[in-house]
């Protein structure tokens, strides 16, 4: 089973690009929802780092039939992905991240830092109508169409959850990076080098560290999965292939 993981401020949606380029039988698949991220937050969920991770082990547990997954994330959803990759090793058979990791020497880009700050992120996230929130998608690599269908989703669960999740979050790069050395060698980082978020550099660090592969991708921002979902889809298929 291949589980695809989306980020913030993401839903499933954005994977359709790489899914069509993939061609996979749709019983080989799951693209599933955070909570909060374009469906309900659940009233009891605390939408924290560690509940997200506990929550998507739960999911692979209940969808792998057995078998290890191939996990691919994106954003925060690459984050996780490498931290369930570690804390569970016997669950994944490969996985794959993009412009995102949990690096000892990364620090968070300034609009996570507002997100993080209590009064200020709630200021911030009043002020961020969909149709900003779409210009800077957009601007950060997204193409527009799907940065007008993403940010439909833009409701109070989802900036709710998203507060939650940054600011349990400040010290990622010391809290989850202790345990790098567990992860699955069956591995790949895929990397816009115009992210505007997540330097290369942070990408050269965490791979040159644990000897796996980069793919860097030039003229191409934090989406490098949508805009080169035909290049992402030919490395994807070699790392499956038995």
């Amino acid at each position: 089973m291949k589980i695809f993981i989306h980020g913030v401020p993401d839903t499933p949606a954005m994977w359709d690009p790489l899914l069509s380029a993939l061609s996979l039988p749709p019983d080989t698949f799951l693209t599933p929802a955070l909570p909060g991220f374009s469906t309900p937050l659940p009233p009891k969920f605390s939408a924290t780092k560690e509940a997200y991770v506990d929550w998507l082990i739960d999911y692979i547990e209940q969808h792998r039939n057995g078998a290890q997954v191939d996990l691919v994330g994106h954003d925060w959803g690459a984050i996780l992905v490498t931290r369930i990759a570690m804390l569970r090793p016997d669950l994944v058979r490969s996985w794959a991240v993009a412009n995102a990791l949990p690096e000892p020497s990364y620090n968070w880009h300034r609009t996570a830092r507002l997100w993080q700050t209590p009064v200020v992120g709630e200021l911030v996230m009043a002020l961020t109508p969909r149709k900003r929130l779409a210009a800077a998608l957009t601007a950060a690599g997204m193409p527009a169409a799907m940065a007008k269908h993403e940010t439909a989703h833009w409701s109070p669960d989802m900036r709710k959850a998203i507060l939650r999740l940054y600011r349990s979050a400040r010290n990622v790069s010391s809290e989850w990076t202790d345990e790098l050395d567990r992860l699955p060698s069956r591995a790949l980082v895929f990397w816009g080098d115009d992210d505007p978020f997540v330097p290369t550099e942070t990408a050269e660090r965490f791979c040159s560290r644990l000897r796996i592969p980069l793919h860097r991708n030039s003229k191409t921002g934090h989406w490098s999965i949508v805009e080169r979902a035909d290049h992402l889809s030919n490395l994807l298929k070699a790392l499956w292939a038995d």
